[in-house]
Formats: structure tokens, C-alpha cells, sequence
């Protein structure tokens, strides 16, 4: 029989203990949102993300790396100086690899340009440079006499290209989305703080308070005495 008031008391007791967190969880907290607000800010003020300077550290690899290779093909053709005269000055698009070496500082030029110093953030630009990557290696694979020359022949294109396309893949998957979610994690924390500031105002000084004098006892009776006392006597 006394089943039903204990487990109405347990459902109360439980809804109770619940409460505190509830208010937990929709709880702000002003100094941790205002010192994540700072460390967003912090981070903009260095200029350029972690993610965006490994980028552009890849981009710088890529230079060196196929100059490199360049510089190993000079040397495996009898010396640097006469094969250099003959593939810059002499240029023959069939069998100088002047070109791809050109190609990778145009790529150098342009995504250190686009997202390093004007900081962008579109796609377009490594997209260009891709496109023109992959259409230029293509038409120099299929025109030229590269494959008769040797290992370098297949080397300097297809690392190349290779690493065109892991730039624009790292920058579309890593860079950009990455970037875009630290910044709506800025606004969403922007915004918390705000509505704290709403909801938790700050503590109010002692001057904002006002409490009337207190009025002394009987002094009701008093009053109303000395109105009496001052009625004219008919």
C-alpha cells in the first residue's frame, strides 16, 4: 500500500537531484569563454594558422625538392655547367627539363603569394595552378622526347604532378575546412560571451544599493497625536 508515496518521493527526490545539473550543463562561465575568445584572438593576431604554414612549407618543399632532382640531372648529363647552357640557353622543349624546373617556382610564386601573404581563402588560386600543372606536364609527356632520356625522363614529371595534386588536396581538406571551423568556433564563442555578459551581469557596488531609513518604533502613534494636538478646539 505504501508503495505509490515511495516512488512518487523517489520520482520527486530523482527530478530534484536532477536540476543541479541541468543547470550545470546550460551553465556560462564568462572567464573561460572570455579566455577562449582571447586564445582565438591570440591566434588571429599571429597572422596565419598552424595548418596554412605547414602548407606553405609544403609548397617551399616542393620548390627545393624538383630543383633538386633538376640539379641531379645537370650532373648525370656531364656537368652542370654545359648541360645548363644547353637546356636554358639552348632550350629545346622536346628534351629540356628548364621547364618543369620554371613550372614549380610559378607554383612557388603564385600559393605563396595567394595564402601566405594575402592570407586567401578560396580555392581558386590552387586550383590555376593545378590546372596548369597537370595541362602543361600532359602535353610535354605526350609532344616530347623525355622517356628516350633516361630515369628522368618518368622522375621530374610525375613528381610533379604528383605533388601539384597533393597541395590542392591538402589545402581543399585540411587548410580551408579547418580554418572555417576554428572561425565558427570564435563566432559561436563570441556570442556565448555575450549572452553571459546578459545573463551574469557583474557584481554591484555598494553605492548601488539604497536602503530607506528605518523608521522608529511607534512613531505612527506619534503622528497622529500631534495632528490631534494641533485640531482648534470648536
Amino acid at each position: 500500500m505504501n508503495r505509490v508515496p515511495a516512488d512518487g518521493e523517489n520520482a520527486h527526490s530523482s527530478s530534484v537531484e536532477s536540476c543541479p545539473s541541468l543547470r550545470d550543463v546550460h551553465s556560462i562561465n564568462p572567464t573561460q569563454l572570455m579566455a577562449r575568445i582571447e586564445s582565438y584572438e591570440g591566434r588571429e593576431k599571429k597572422g596565419i594558422s598552424d595548418v596554412r604554414r605547414t602548407f606553405c612549407l609544403f609548397v617551399t618543399f616542393d620548390l627545393l625538392f624538383i630543383t633538386l632532382l633538376w640539379i641531379i640531372e645537370l650532373n648525370v648529363k656531364g656537368g652542370i655547367e654545359t648541360t645548363l647552357e644547353k637546356e636554358v640557353l639552348h632550350y629545346d622543349y622536346s628534351s629540356s627539363y628548364f621547364d618543369i624546373f620554371l613550372l614549380a617556382v610559378f607554383r612557388f610564386k603564385v600559393l605563396i603569394l595567394a595564402y601566405a601573404m594575402c592570407r586567401l581563402r578560396h580555392w581558386w588560386a590552387i586550383a590555376f595552378t593545378t590546372a596548369v600543372t597537370s595541362a602543361f606536364l600532359l602535353a610535354k609527356v605526350i609532344i616530347s622526347q623525355l622517356f628516350s632520356q633516361g630515369a628522368f625522363g618518368y622522375v621530374l614529371p610525375i613528381i610533379s604532378f604528383i605533388l601539384a595534386w597533393i597541395e590542392t588536396w591538402f589545402l581543399d581538406f585540411k587548410v580551408l575546412p579547418q580554418e572555417a571551423e576554428e572561425e565558427n568556433r570564435f563566432l559561436i564563442a563570441q556570442d556565448a560571451s555575450e549572452r553571459a555578459a546578459l545573463l551574469h551581469p557583474g557584481i554591484l557596488s555598494d553605492g548601488q544599493f539604497y536602503s530607506p531609513p528605518e523608521s522608529v518604533a511607534g512613531s505612527d502613534e506619534d503622528s497622529e497625536e500631534k495632528q490631534d494636538s494641533e485640531k482648534p478646539i470648536v
